[in-house]
């Protein structure tokens, strides 16, 4: 009831309405950080813009479409939460907030970027996972500070060979997509340190022993007929991901209680069906 009661009130343009779905919003807050998220906000509190100094703002899981011009008054903001709203494209205010260094757009209804946002030289993660890209956004491109990257549970069928200009890329997370064979510009990005392809249709893996700084590949999900070769002490997250080195470190811990020795098998090729898109996205 209380959930009803608050989609009501969010309809009714008053400040003692408002009041009643954030609080007291007066003053800036000593923590400088503003969490209005699960409000059923349809409008975005205009007087927060007031609080310049404010870092961290979070309008999650509300109802919000647009965001006004007085955003741009938040220079020092760095962490902006717009997850799990109505957004069908990113207001180009966003784009002004020079210090922003993590933005949460996922859960939304975004199909596409404006070239604006490479004008953000200091963010560092960006999340647009659920939302319906069908297209990678190439002005992500553009986003040489970028360390980490979701954009799981989209569309995507393919990644731009221009990816690999992100040489502060670590983890780029892109499960639930549609990539029937792994993206060649992962091959050539020797800097990332985790590669989620989870949930994908990659049937045969290439290797990716080659690539020095990789510390975990998640492929788990895929009608894969191979597990993807991979250099030692790399961890793997899917079918046949038990290494070599693995089953040598449990033979030796078994030599010395006695045990009967592990075996190291070729993995038998099993019959799998795709998963279902539809269903995951």
């Amino acid at each position: 009831m209380g959930n009803t009661i608050r989609a009501t009130i969010a309809f009714i343009p008053s400040k003692k309405c408002q009041k009643f779905l954030i609080g007291d919003l007066e003053e800036m807050p000593l923590d400088k950080m503003v969490d209005v998220s699960g409000s059923q906000l349809r409008r975005f509190p205009v007087q927060i813009c007031s609080f310049t100094r404010l870092v961290k703002l979070y309008l999650s899981d509300n109802k919000l479409r647009s965001l006004p011009q007085e955003l741009k008054q938040l220079q020092s903001l760095q962490i902006l939460a717009l997850d799990f709203n109505g957004f069908r494209e990113l207001p180009i205010v966003v784009c002004s907030l020079k210090q922003l260094s993590i933005l949460y757009l996922g859960n939304n209804r975004l199909h596409a970027l404006p070239w604006e946002l490479s004008l953000l030289k200091e963010l560092k993660t960006l999340w647009i996972e659920t939302n319906y890209f069908s297209d990678f956004p190439d002005v992500i491109c553009e986003l040489r500070s970028l360390k980490t990257l979701h954009v799981g549970y989209n569309q995507l069928r393919c990644l731009p060979k221009e990816l690999n200009r992100l040489e502060d890329l670590s983890s780029i997370w892109l499960s639930g997509n549609l990539f029937s064979e792994f993206p060649e510009v992962l091959l050539e990005m020797h800097f990332l340190d985790v590669i989620d392809v989870d949930r994908n249709r990659i049937r045969r893996f290439p290797s990716l022993a080659h690539l020095k700084g990789l510390k975990l590949v998640i492929y788990d999900h895929n009608p894969c007929v191979n597990a993807p070769a991979v250099a030692e002490g790399v961890r793997r997250v899917g079918r046949w991901a038990t290494n070599t080195e693995e089953i040598k470190e449990e033979n030796n811990k078994q030599k010395q209680t006695g045990e009967p020795l592990t075996e190291t098998k070729e993995p038998q090729i099993e019959s799998q069906t795709e998963p279902d898109q539809d269903a995951i996205i």
